[in-house]
């Protein structure tokens, strides 16, 4: 599956998501469901994956967890917030540098339309 083809996948199972339940709820909530709609699309989903920090030759387990990984090429990290800050992108693309993936999807569902609240990343 192409990388567009995917994203859009993950896109159109956010929405349904968000349309269901609209904004207001805890971002896990957000999570259970989407995660329950992109594995029933056959997809292969990893929920609060790990993700270690190589520093100096050493593996840390510093307790980072992205919220998402879908095939293995897309990390999505969910938010459920006012509104989205710059620090959220930089947690995103912080997350694809040290898992080397290079597609993310940043999506805050405590928005009236989910389309405001998608950002795309590629590194």
């Amino acid at each position: 599956m192409d990388i567009n083809e995917l994203t859009g996948m993950i896109l159109n199972k956010a929405y349904e998501v968000h349309t269901a339940l609209g904004p207001g709820l805890l971002e896990s909530a957000y999570e259970e469901c989407l995660c329950f709609e992109l594995t029933l699309c056959g997809l292969t989903v990893e929920r609060q994956k790990l993700l270690p920090i190589a520093y100096k030759g050493h593996t840390i387990n510093a307790g980072y967890r992205m919220d998402i990984v879908v095939n293995n090429s897309v990390v999505i990290e969910l938010k459920a917030v006012e509104e989205l800050h710059p620090l959220h992108a930089a947690q995103l693309l912080t997350y694809l540098k040290l898992s080397k993936i290079k597609y993310g999807l940043l999506i805050n569902f405590n928005e009236s339309s989910l389309k405001k609240g998608i950002k795309r990343y590629i590194l």
